[in-house]
């Protein structure tokens, strides 16, 4: 299993906004991907209410884990990007219909 350990860059954490974003992202992956914080079992990053229930801070370190392989290494760095980003303080995207 490949996992990435990265460091919470939201100022209010993995709260309503930045976790919808970043569930948004795992369920777009093609494959599962799990994410762990402060000693939790690891959760699927798909969940809203699981990813939620982690309490995750600014400054926390999460791991993401993700099957060997191509695919998962590349689902990690995208939400590893993701989750070091600041998603408070950028622009809300346009709901995609």
């Amino acid at each position: 299993m490949a996992e990435r350990t990265v460091v919470i860059g939201s100022a209010q954490g993995l709260h309503a906004r930045p976790a919808k974003i970043f569930v948004q992202e795992a369920a777009r992956q093609p494959v599962p991907v799990h994410i762990s914080a402060g000693g939790k079992a690891p959760v699927p990053a798909a969940s809203i209410l699981a990813v939620l229930a982690l309490g995750a801070r600014q400054g926390d370190e999460v791991t993401l884990s993700a099957e060997d392989g191509e695919q998962g290494e590349r689902a990690l760095e995208e939400l590893a990007a993701l989750i070091e980003r600041d998603l408070d303080a950028e622009e809300p995207e346009p709901e995609r219909t």
